[in-house]
C-alpha cells in the first residue's frame, strides 16, 4: 500500500503543476490533504463508465459531498465528518 500511496502523490505532483501551468482553473489548483478511492470489480466496467458519462447530470440531483458519503457508506467505511471534503465555499478559500 506504501508504494501506491507514493505513487498516488506522484501523480498529484504532475497533475497539479500541469493544471496550474495550463491555467484550468481560476485560482491556484491544489489537492487537498486526504483523498479517497475505491475499486470496482472488471464486470462493472460498463456501469462505471456510463456513470462518468453522465456524472455532468447526475450531479445536478445529487451533490459530490453526498455521492461521496454515499459510497463511503456502501462500501461500509467508517469516516468522521471533520475529514469529509470541503468544497472551496465552504472552506473559505
Amino acid at each position: 500500500m506504501a508504494d501506491a500511496n507514493k505513487d498516488f502523490d506522484i501523480y498529484r505532483e504532475i497533475r497539479n503543476k500541469w493544471i496550474n501551468n495550463e491555467k484550468l482553473t481560476h485560482r491556484k489548483f491544489q489537492w487537498q490533504e486526504s483523498y479517497g478511492a475505491f475499486s470496482y470489480s472488471k464486470s462493472q466496467v460498463d456501469a462505471v463508465a456510463k456513470y462518468v458519462m453522465n456524472q455532468q447530470e447526475h450531479q445536478k440531483k445529487v451533490t459530490f459531498i453526498d455521492e461521496y458519503k454515499d459510497m463511503l457508506e456502501k462500501f461500509e467505511i467508517d469516516y468522521d465528518e471533520r475529514y469529509i471534503f470541503k468544497l472551496p465555499e465552504e472552506d473559505g478559500i
